[in-house]
């Protein structure tokens, strides 16, 4: 996996690594940090492009963003997409939750699902919500998921 920072900056260490340093600088210059992944995903062909953002947000003093994108030719019914959006952050969430933890810096999963049910991708609110739940993670949904429906909106190309 090849992250990168928003301004295409390639992030040289593993991605577990990068966090961590991230954390350790943001906190040492005196910011509380609360974390916020997320994923989107656009369908163009017959490719789906997924990107995947932690997001690093300092308290009344904006943030930053790490970011991973990938391609893939597998169909998917709308459904069977939201929650390949939903794995993909829980993945990133579970690998890094130990360092959330030890740091004491919040963190929630973003998913890309729209709460009202007039939205086809309402179908997966109630699994997604249960995955994410059920891994122990905070959850939101749109139109709070600004990790997902924003920033990882805006990483995919």
């Amino acid at each position: 996996m090849v992250w990168r920072t928003f301004s295409g900056e390639t992030l040289k260490l593993p991605i577990k690594t990068a966090v961590e340093q991230a954390i350790i600088r943001e906190t040492n210059a005196g910011y509380h940090l609360k974390v916020c992944i997320g994923t989107d995903s656009q369908v163009k062909g017959s490719e789906t492009e997924f990107a995947t953002v932690i997001v690093f947000l300092r308290e009344k003093h904006g943030g930053f963003m790490f970011l991973y994108n990938e391609k893939t030719r597998q169909p998917y019914t709308i459904k069977e997409r939201m929650l390949v959006e939903v794995g993909k952050s829980i993945e990133i969430a579970f690998e890094l939750c130990d360092l959330f933890n030890k740091y004491d810096v919040d963190m929630e999963v973003h998913a890309d699902i729209n709460t009202n049910p007039m939205f086809k991708s309402n179908e997966a609110l109630r699994e997604a919500m249960g995955y994410i739940l059920g891994m122990g993670f905070a959850f939101k949904a749109k139109p709070e998921a600004f990790a997902s429906s924003s920033c990882a909106n805006k990483a995919v190309n």
